[in-house]
């Protein structure tokens, strides 16, 4: 009786924390309460802009601002406590978190080139946060850990236990993890051409961005299957495969503003910051 009221109770528990993803309309198990996301989210964001140097230059800051905001007011939260900072740093990055908290850094301006181009990252940040990727991965994890917590408690055998946890490992990192990640960036890369069409954002700029990304980028990086994000061809094929849709809203919006303002960058000769690793959050690793 008390088996079947927990498989009962553990149902329920399933049932009830599945969330439905807007746009691409994918279903999700989250099993992490919002404010505490938020809360995780906020955390995280003040003590990684303590090491970091804001921008001061008062016109890109204005450019970010107007564009994340035109895309916010479009998205299926417009009311969250976002906050969007501009980082002073050569590398082509930018992140997001929990609860509305982005981060662009100056040196992807220099391959984004105009606002549409920003409107391409920012948007795919942005849905990040909407589609709560960082709760689906949080919920992922805890889930793969107690599956592996279960996988060794079953095991006798101390040598037999770590050779099946460490093949386990594997399995989850190459046939999950890693897989669930591109997964997210794709869904990210769909709602984000949505919402910077309906911005008023011509869609087409999303692909010439990622033509201009690819051809700076480092082209040594692992292959798809090891990789957290789709190839650069995955995820331009992939684009276009959401673009009518994109078009569709673009042609229905009152204001274009097409391409936008496009950027005077000063030249840095400046070797590119290595990028900088923080876990639990999506970073883009765009740097070459």
């Amino acid at each position: 009786m008390q088996r079947n009221f927990s498989f009962i109770f553990l149902i329920v528990l399933i049932i009830s924390a599945c969330a439905t993803t807007p746009v691409s309309n994918r279903s999700t198990l989250i099993l992490i309460p919002k404010a505490q996301e938020i809360s995780l989210g906020k955390q995280s964001y003040n003590q990684i802009l303590k090491k970091e140097k804001e921008s001061e230059d008062a016109q890109l800051n204005e450019v970010v601002r107007r564009v994340g905001q035109r895309i916010i007011a479009v998205s299926h939260m417009p009311k969250l406590d976002w906050e969007i900072k501009l980082i002073e740093s050569a590398q082509k990055n930018a992140f997001a978190l929990p609860g509305g908290k982005i981060a662009i850094y100056t040196g992807i301006l220099t391959v984004a080139k105009n606002e549409a181009g920003l409107a391409t990252v920012m948007s795919h940040e942005i849905a990040h946060v909407i589609a709560r990727h960082g709760a689906q991965r949080m919920t992922q994890q805890m889930l793969l850990q107690g599956a592996m917590i279960g996988a060794g408690l079953s095991m006798k055998n101390r040598t037999q236990r770590n050779l099946v946890l460490t093949a386990l490992g594997v399995g989850v990192l190459y046939g999950l993890t890693l897989p669930f990640s591109r997964s997210h960036e794709s869904e990210a890369d769909q709602i984000g051409l949505i919402y910077m069409a309906k911005a008023g954002y011509n869609p087409n700029e999303a692909i010439k961005f990622w033509q201009r990304f690819s051809k700076v980028k480092d082209q040594k990086g692992p292959p798809e299957w090891a990789s957290t994000h789709p190839a650069d061809k995955t995820r331009m094929r992939g684009l276009r495969g959401y673009l009518s849709r994109a078009k569709y809203d673009y042609q229905n919006v009152k204001i274009k503003y097409g391409v936008g303002e496009t950027f005077r960058l000063p030249k840095n000769k400046k070797t590119p910051d290595k990028p900088k690793a923080i876990p639990g959050v999506s970073v883009e690793t765009l740097t070459p």
